[in-house]
């Protein structure tokens, strides 16, 4: 089933914590990152965009790419330009250093779509999950607005708008260990995420 909704992937972090090596291109389990999201969000949405200030990089995925509007480089303005081009009326936002992302919890944030509500937005104990969540197109002029006074912190714009969270029962039920969202982040995790490939059977 395909739903209203285009699949977005952000790619424009500075990485330092991995010697400056694009975390989307790094391997596990002999698979890039990208290729891992790239396969996972194909199944679901008719189009898939990515987000980059770098495109040379990414020209052999049969993807839309897409670059920030505004100079200040943080994950707002990459969820900014990802709404903008979006063709269906929402979009499914994921970073690009993500590499278990279940389709299950996709399944289960698609399912939560409302009309009235402007962002789908996992809940967990650690917090919210915004780069990984849904969110709506009428969310594009409140970020605008933001981002021109010159404040990126996403958890500023969330109360602007209309947000539904979706609590971590509901979300185990789809990924028990809460495996999508795990990130990579250094050289520590990147050696961690083959370990937990290898329980993942």
């Amino acid at each position: 089933m395909k739903y209203p909704c285009s699949g977005v992937i952000l790619s424009g972090g500075l990485n330092t914590r991995m010697g400056g090596k694009n975390k989307a291109l790094l391997s596990i389990g002999g698979q890039t990152i990208m290729d891992r999201l790239y396969n996972t969000l194909r199944g679901f949405f008719d189009e898939v965009l990515l987000v980059t200030n770098d495109p040379l990089q990414y020209l052999s995925w049969d993807l839309t790419i897409v670059t920030d509007f505004f100079p200040i480089r943080s994950s707002l303005t990459g969820i900014h330009a990802g709404l903008f081009y979006a063709s269906a009326p929402y979009a499914f936002i994921t970073a690009c250093d993500t590499p278990f992302l279940k389709t299950e919890l996709i399944r289960v944030l698609l399912e939560e779509l409302e009309p009235k509500q402007d962002v789908i937005m996992p809940l967990t104990g650690k917090g919210n999950e915004p780069l990984c969540a849904i969110y709506s197109k009428r969310c594009i002029k409140p970020i605008e607005r933001q981002l021109k006074s010159k404040d990126p912190k996403i958890v500023n714009f969330f109360p602007k708008v209309r947000v539904k969270e979706i609590p971590e029962a509901r979300l185990r039920s789809a990924d028990p260990h809460l495996v999508s969202f795990f990130n990579i982040n250094t050289p520590k995790d990147l050696a961690g995420s083959e370990k937990m490939l290898g329980k993942q059977g």
